[in-house]
């Protein structure tokens, strides 16, 4: 019994003595900062990925893609790697992503509204004039300034997040050289940013790629994605992809529309 419990013994040890002997270390992807916002008058979180060479390479600069709905339980992780795939395999150039954390997004995706179900639902909407000099004045700055970046960037944006890509695209052409609408709720406020679109005589810089892609979403989904490009494309003279998407839903189509978008917006 005593040469059981023995070996027994020199077996734990020798098993304590081999996971002390493996090392743990942290994997990192990337860093999380957090800026106080004058125009939002809030701290907003930001989840940044860095390609793998970002440290060794001093002399290099890189676009950045900037991620609506960019928390880390969102759509932060699944797009960085999506972006670290794409570029290891030649398809896309390695790209910093900037995850914006959401703290209200139908607040700041929103513009206001006079449809009463509209206000309901969205009790808090209507400020993404805010949010949108927040990106131009606070938020391009800083990662240009804290970052190797080259002049090329690029927006994401689903859902409302598209709505709010859309509305950037109308209003500030300018901010972003790629746009990447996902499933964008253009029935916002009657389909009226669909109206303005049509009507108002906008300056679109050179160079500017428009992405736009829906799924099984619904008629008035559907269509109103259809028309977004239909009205880029053939009114304002913009290089525009749509990519209609039947076999995906509004859930499921995000990461598989960006694997095809943006190897488009580089090529197309």
């Amino acid at each position: 019994m005593k040469c059981n419990i023995s070996i027994l013994f020199l077996l734990i040890s020798l098993s304590l003595s081999a996971q002390q002997k493996i090392a743990k270390n942290p994997l990192i992807i990337g860093e999380i900062l957090e800026i106080q916002s004058k125009v939002l008058k809030e701290a907003r979180k930001l989840n940044i990925y860095l390609p793998a060479e970002y440290a060794t390479d001093s002399a290099r600069t890189y676009p950045v893609i900037y991620l609506l709905d960019g928390s880390a339980n969102e759509d932060f992780l699944h797009v960085a790697g999506l972006v670290q795939f794409l570029s290891m395999i030649d398809k896309m150039p390695q790209s910093i992503v900037v995850g914006i954390a959401n703290v209200d997004r139908k607040k700041d995706f929103t513009f206001p509204t006079s449809i009463p179900k509209d206000l309901k639902d969205f009790p808090t909407t209507g400020k993404s004039d805010r949010f949108i000099s927040f990106i131009e004045q606070e938020l391009q700055p800083y990662i240009q300034q804290k970052y190797k970046t080259n002049l090329k960037r690029t927006i994401i944006g689903q859902s409302l997040g598209g709505l709010l890509a859309t509305e950037i695209l109308i209003k500030k052409p300018q901010l972003f050289n790629h746009y990447a609408i996902i499933s964008p709720s253009l029935w916002w406020n009657n389909e009226s940013l669909l109206n303005d679109l049509a009507t108002i005589e906008q300056k679109y810089p050179p160079g500017l790629k428009v992405y736009v892609s829906v799924g099984t979403e619904g008629k008035r989904m559907e269509d109103d994605a259809k028309k977004l490009a239909g009205i880029l494309k053939d009114g304002k003279k913009i290089n525009v992809s749509y990519a209609p998407m039947p076999e995906e839903n509004h859930l499921t189509i995000l990461h598989n529309s960006l694997y095809k978008g943006l190897q488009l917006l580089e090529t197309g």
